[in-house]
């Protein structure tokens, strides 16, 4: 009973942020804000909301390893599985002037999360993310926001509804949008509960920390509309939308969601994550090193590094179930 509760948990996380960023996307487009802005605020947390609700149901809960270990291990399935199986399904080009920026800030609020996680290199037995420590992350992100807005505004400028889509928001009726995405929000409350509580019991059942649960199966789960919306956009070609996907959930996943959870109540860290937080930190490098590494404009993500990075997964999983 505690895996069914856990898929359809998951099913009402990822259906109800569909519905809520469907309703707001129409609603803001109805009050005239650029599509663009759009999708790079209300969209990219939209994907970043199951994550949101299983870390907040946790800290409320006091599942607080659940709530770190889902954000770190997101983070590195949205880089080595994301990107690597949208590689081996459409291998991806790459403009290095689009994403820039975004790779800068995924790197920068990764080592400070670790900084401000592990500030003491001799004593990483007790350490945690404080609430000043969130209220920091947070206002990252509220910067980060209004600097997506900011170089949106001076690449694109005003952007006017499309015609294909501007009957939908002429007919829409915000009174049902706004129904929908209350339908929408609860969905997402409902299954972060059920995740967070499923989880947790087969944790125990089976004899697996709370951290390793997080690190795997909440943190497989909750990405699933990351992978979903990465694989479909690099199949239709739009390729800035599949990397910025991620670059972008990764970042809301520690500015946001790690900030908002810590704020609640400030997160222990257990000794062994400074591990998980080193992988991450070399796999965002590693990164960095296959799209940077040339001076070409563009940089072509091969299927073949995209089989390397799915690779490099599967061994982080082998390696973090045997250190259970």
């Amino acid at each position: 009973m505690n895996y069914v509760l856990l898929l359809l948990g998951f099913v009402l996380l990822i259906k109800g942020a569909d519905i809520f960023v469907d309703g707001a996307s129409i609603i803001a487009k109805k009050l005239g804000i650029p599509s663009v802005i759009v999708g790079l605020t209300i969209v990219s947390l939209g994907t970043s909301a199951p994550e949101l609700a299983v870390s907040l149901i946790s800290g409320i809960n006091g599942n607080n390893e659940i709530a770190i270990g889902n954000v770190i291990g997101s983070n590195i399935f949205n880089i080595l599985i994301v990107l690597g199986a949208t590689a081996v399904i459409s291998p991806l080009i790459i403009k290095k002037s689009n994403i820039k920026s975004d790779f800068i800030i995924n790197t920068l609020v990764t080592i400070f999360l670790f900084i401000v996680t592990f500030d003491s290199l001799l004593s990483i037995k007790n350490n945690y993310i404080s609430r000043l420590d969130g209220l920091i992350l947070v206002f990252i992100c509220l910067s980060y926001i209004i600097f997506l807005i900011i170089k949106t505004k001076n690449n694109h400028g005003s952007e006017e509804v499309s015609a294909e889509i501007s009957e939908e928001i002429i007919n829409a009726n915000i009174f049902i949008k706004i129904i929908t995405m209350i339908i929408g929000v609860s969905g997402i409350i409902i299954g972060g509960n059920l995740v967070v509580s499923s989880a947790t019991n087969i944790a125990y059942l089976l004899g697996m920390s709370e951290k390793l649960v997080g690190l795997t199966i909440v943190a497989i789960g909750t990405s699933l509309p990351e992978l979903v919306t990465s694989i479909v956009a690099a199949i239709k070609g739009e390729n800035d939308i599949a990397i910025g996907n991620v670059l972008g959930s990764n970042i809301f996943n520690i500015v946001l969601i790690l900030g908002l959870s810590s704020l609640i109540n400030p997160i222990p860290v257990n000794a062994s994550l400074f591990i998980d937080f080193i992988v991450l930190i070399l796999i965002n490098l590693f990164i960095g090193i296959l799209i940077f590494i040339n001076k070409n404009r563009d940089k072509k993500l091969s299927r073949i590094e995209g089989i390397i990075l799915v690779c490099l997964y599967v061994a982080y999983m082998l390696f973090i179930i045997k250190r259970n």
